[in-house]
């Protein structure tokens, strides 16, 4: 039994308990605690609730603990950096970026069906992601390896290990359909790994079915929804619950089942495509009779599984207002294992005995990198009017880029996909075709798709343009330092001034300030990119080759500029690629790199599979339902006070758990916050549901709510919810950073400028926890324990599991 049991008197107020939560990058249990002797209280060793020794039976002795509260710490860091194989999910960076997209939809009032549209809009740019990622694999092993490489003399000659398939051989495996048919193996391999990554996550986080009431409350089974449903209406003063507060919010099961089958079926259905279209072109030239006919009729099947697919995909979204645990068994199980047997056809199909197929050129029917091009473009263009239309409706000064933002980072995910598909491509390519450049007609190979050529060639144009908004801001943060140098000067008016101690504090806040320009940067970024991207799409399919080729016979300038970009965009995508494997083999042998790496997922993986069922999974919908079953534990228990303490990522975690609780609870919690980022991220980018209005009314659902931040802090900032009758402002600061300007009595040794870390140094942070347990109202009388429980926790208060 846990340690919370209760003071056996119980007109006592007992213990007041802290709960810390630590934010990105993790932290340690005894680093929170500033002990090294802890003990697990509750939990596992991904996620769990320690305490100091010495406070393992605080509850027994509320004595020891007059005018203080007893700490504890929540640790989530395992969620998401726990070991180095999770750093190699940085390959499904593209597939995180564009889920996020998901939750950037404006904050509106109405118009249900353009809400519903933004959802159906991401959820097809993601379907396109992974049909783009199987599309990159079946080229490097399909086209560059089995098509071009392996029907290639020259190429075979240099890699022994490709022998077998040489039509000199004459073997079994010589005819190009055989090839194809076994290097559909390599794609299709990495459909199931996918699968199988989905559902191994899927089943440690979204499969972990929430808490149905609140501890003690013995719902008799079968009533759960029920529940659920009449929560607001019986137990809130407020009438609609906000978005994080809905009982089904962190229990993302069904939907990400579905996406999770619809997008295997994708995957498995590209390669099948890519097989097929191959075959057919074939038939059609040599008059296949029967086979003919047959591939004709799996194009249609194709056709018609892809129609079901997309229906899947579009028809439903995620389902939040109640706790929804059924799962659509037909579906999930019959879609994949339908398009795995429909891949199974299209081998046989593809392997049957064709002796006069020779294998020229490029793959046949190779057209699926410029189709997925045009489609992204158009659902980019339309997901942008939609969001505008819904910013509109009702709009606000602070929301990123004017209710674009959602666009923009889908966008980037496609542009991240191309990058890193492009690479595979591109790298593969180079190995196999020696000193040749490929697509020039010089070496053994044709080389990749032509638009991935263009692609890669607007990489170094995309990256001069970037060079302007980045000197802007270079300009203005030197320029924004000299005017904070003064007023850093007045706020340490008292002590001698230090030219060099005063460029030190002004430029820690000039560059703090830098992170208010990101959705500047991101907007630059992500419409260059569109144009970029479509002008890559109009240059390869009006030239049909490679920009160097293209330029032959224009201006000298242009021709040179072509042949540069063409060269360094190869390396550049190449690099970019290359860069992804070798951060995830650091962080494989380097602990610091990997808690490095994690700090990408604490930010990119706070919200669930809404878009991309293969992104990586949420870890919230595990770290919020912990907390917020601690704190109904603790307080239903003991009736005492509790002040819920998060740091940075950690208070968006203790907001949301708030929001779950039952208005009863929520009353006697209070929220301290600190370098949070809220309203400065959250609030910005993901307006419809951290936005102003939700912010206002988590200020008076709590009991109390105190925000800390300092102008040298470049994450964590004020959340702009003002005084409110009896209710002060919620915000303090800015916070003195440092706290001494030079060497004193007290501070012999230089301050540090602390930034983004250590809130618990300041004075006030302590000052405020404490007026935070003093507005908190007296511990009500608790519910009486069995001699049994008191029995237990004595037990487990003299052992406990040290963790130390």
């Amino acid at each position: 039994m846990s340690p919370e049991a209760l003071d056996p008197d119980p007109r006592s107020d007992g213990a007041a308990l802290e709960l810390l939560v630590h934010g990105v990058g993790g932290a340690t249990p005894q680093k929170m605690l500033d002990d090294p002797r802890t003990v697990r209280i509750t939990g596992d060793e991904t996620a769990a609730v320690y305490r100091r020794t010495d406070d393992v039976d605080a509850e027994l002795h509320p004595e020891r603990y007059q005018g203080r509260p007893v700490p504890e710490a929540y640790c989530w860091s395992n969620l998401t950096s726990g070991n180095g194989s999770r750093a190699l999910w940085l390959l499904l960076l593209p597939f995180m970026v564009v889920n996020l997209a998901h939750w950037m939809r404006p904050a509106t009032k109405g118009l249900s069906r353009s809400q519903r549209l933004y959802g159906v809009l991401v959820r097809l740019v993601a379907l396109t992601l992974t049909v783009l990622l199987t599309a990159a694999a079946c080229e490097v092993a399909l086209d560059l390896t089995a098509w071009q490489c392996a029907g290639s003399a020259r190429c075979v000659a240099d890699r022994s290990w490709l022998g077998f398939l040489s039509p000199e051989q004459h073997g079994w495996w010589s005819q190009p359909g055989r090839r194809l048919a076994l290097a559909a193996v390599v794609p299709t391999a990495l459909v199931v790994l996918l699968w199988y990554l989905s559902h191994r996550t899927w089943s440690a986080y979204e499969a972990q079915r929430p808490p149905t009431d609140e501890p003690g409350a013995n719902l008799t089974p079968g009533t759960e929804g029920a529940a659920d449903e009449g929560r607001a209406a019986s137990d809130d003063p407020v009438t609609v619950r906000p978005a994080l507060g809905r009982p089904g919010f962190w229990y993302g099961r069904r939907l990400v089942a579905r996406l999770r089958a619809a997008h295997t079926a994708a995957g498995f259905l590209t390669i099948a495509a890519a097989l097929t279209s191959a075959a057919t072109d074939h038939d059609r030239g040599a008059d296949g009779g029967p086979l003919g006919l047959l591939g004709l009729l799996l194009q249609a099947t194709l056709a018609g599984c892809a129609a079901v697919v997309l229906r899947v995909v579009c028809v439903r979204g995620r389902s939040e207002r109640k706790r929804d645990g059924s799962l659509d068994q037909l579906l999930i199980s019959a879609l994949p294992g339908t398009a795995l047997g429909v891949l199974a056809l299209a081998v046989v199909y593809t392997a049957w005995s064709r002796p006069g197929w020779v294998s020229t050129g490029g793959l046949p029917g190779n057209l699926s990198f410029l189709v997925l091009a045009l489609a992204q473009i158009a659902l980019i263009v339309v997901l942008a009017v939609t969001a505008h239309l819904l910013h509109r409706r009702a709009p606000h000064p602070r929301i990123a880029m004017r209710g674009l933002g959602g666009p923009a980072v889908a966008m980037l995910a496609c542009a991240l996909g191309g990058v890193m598909t492009g690479g595979v491509a591109q790298r593969v390519a180079d190995w196999l075709d020696g000193d040749a450049t490929p697509g020039t007609g010089e070496g053994a190979i044709v080389g990749p798709p032509v638009l991935l050529s263009w692609q890669a060639s607007v990489i170094p144009v995309l990256l001069v343009l970037l060079l302007i908004p980045v000197a802007v801001l270079g300009v203005r943060t030197v320029r924004a330092a000299r005017r904070l140098a003064p007023l850093v000067e007045r706020e340490y008016a008292k002590e001698t001034p230090d030219p060099l101690r005063t460029r030190q504090v002004a430029g820690a806040r000039a560059r703090a300030a830098l992170t208010d320009y990101a959705p500047r940067l991101v907007g630059v970024v992500s419409g260059a990119s569109l144009v970029l991207g479509a002008g890559a799409v109009a240059g390869s399919w009006l030239s049909g080759q490679v920009p160097g080729e293209a330029a032959e016979g224009t201006d000298s300038f242009v021709e040179s500029v072509a042949d540069t970009a063409q060269s360094i965009g190869s390396w550049l995508v190449g690099l970019g690629f290359l860069l992804f494997v070798t951060w995830g083999r650091r962080a494989y042998r380097d602990a610091s790199a990997r808690r490095t790496i994690g700090i990408l997922w604490d930010v990119g993986t706070f919200w669930p599979r809404a878009a991309h069922p293969f992104a990586p999974p949420c870890y919230a919908e595990r770290a919020v339902p912990d907390l917020t079953w601690r704190i109904v534990s603790w307080t239903g228990r003991t009736g005492g006070r509790l002040v819920l303490s998060g740091h940075s990522q950690g208070s968006v975690l203790a907001a949301a758990a708030v929001w779950q609780l039952r208005s009863a609870t929520r009353h006697r919690v209070a929220l301290l916050t600190y370098g949070s980022p809220l309203e400065r991220l959250y609030g910005r980018w993901f307006p419809a549901y951290f936005g102003a209005e939700q912010l206002a009314q988590l200020s008076k659902e709590v009991h109390c709510w105190r925000n800390l931040w300092r102008s040298t802090d470049p994450i964590g900032g004020p959340v702009r919810v003002p005084e409110d009758g009896d209710r002060p402002e919620v915000d303090r600061g800015p916070l003195k950073d440092p706290l001494a300007y030079s060497r004193t009595v007290l501070h012999p040794l230089p301050e540090p400028i602390l930034g983004h870390s250590d809130y618990q140094a300041d004075p006030v942070f302590a000052e405020e926890r404490a007026a935070l347990l003093d507005r908190l109202p007296p511990a009500a009388v608790p519910a009486q324990r069995t001699e049994k429980e008191t029995q237990e926790q004595r037990a487990q208060g003299s052992s406990g599991r040290s963790s130390a």
